[in-house]
């Protein structure tokens, strides 16, 4: 691979909350672009040896997001990879313009009644276990909006498919791969 060609690899990056299609779109993408696939997420429970629920119980979400810090900052390769972040990475403070420096990051949005059916019953999201998780949807979405909206392209996943949010993410990177430093 010539260094020209390398260049024009760098990394994307998926952001946006909790059950918008980051995995799901990430892996279609990944496979479609012939790059690896990395959920932070995962990568981050590998990592540390215990699930994301278990990191919270012991040690709390600020300690999560050093970890998530940590995996943005030397925890994947610096290019030919599609990356899926987890839903409140960017909501950090400077994390934005991390990923920004390492490559194009497009925003996964949806509805809060979207988000919801797709990630009701599932325990693994411990900010979403409290009595009423609609409302805790909506008041993060809330929360973390203004930093989706200035996080790079916004892709709509509500009522689409799989393939064809992964096609309209291929073409946003491609275009931000040919422009990006």
């Amino acid at each position: 691979m010539t260094e020209r060609s390398k260049q024009l690899k760098p990394n994307l990056y998926l952001v946006g909350f909790m059950g918008t299609g980051k995995s799901a779109v990430g892996r279609s993408v990944a496979s479609r672009l012939g790059f690896a696939f990395i959920d932070s997420d995962h990568a981050i429970e590998e990592a540390d040896g215990r699930s994301i629920k278990e990191i919270f119980d012991s040690e709390g979400e600020v300690a999560f997001r050093k970890l998530e810090r940590k995996f943005i900052d030397e925890g994947h390769a610096n290019e030919c990879c599609v990356i899926s972040c987890g839903g409140g990475l960017i909501a950090q403070p400077g994390m934005l313009k991390r990923l920004r420096a390492k490559g194009p990051v497009v925003c996964l949005l949806a509805s809060p009644e979207t988000i919801f059916e797709r990630v009701k019953g599932n325990e693994k999201r411990p900010l979403l276990n409290v009595q009423d998780p609609l409302a805790r949807i909506r008041e993060l979405l809330g929360e973390r909006e203004p930093i989706y909206k200035k996080a790079g392209t916004e892709v709509l996943t509500d009522g689409r498919t799989i393939s064809d949010v992964a096609s309209h993410v291929c073409r946003v990177y491609r275009s931000d791969a040919r422009s990006w430093k």
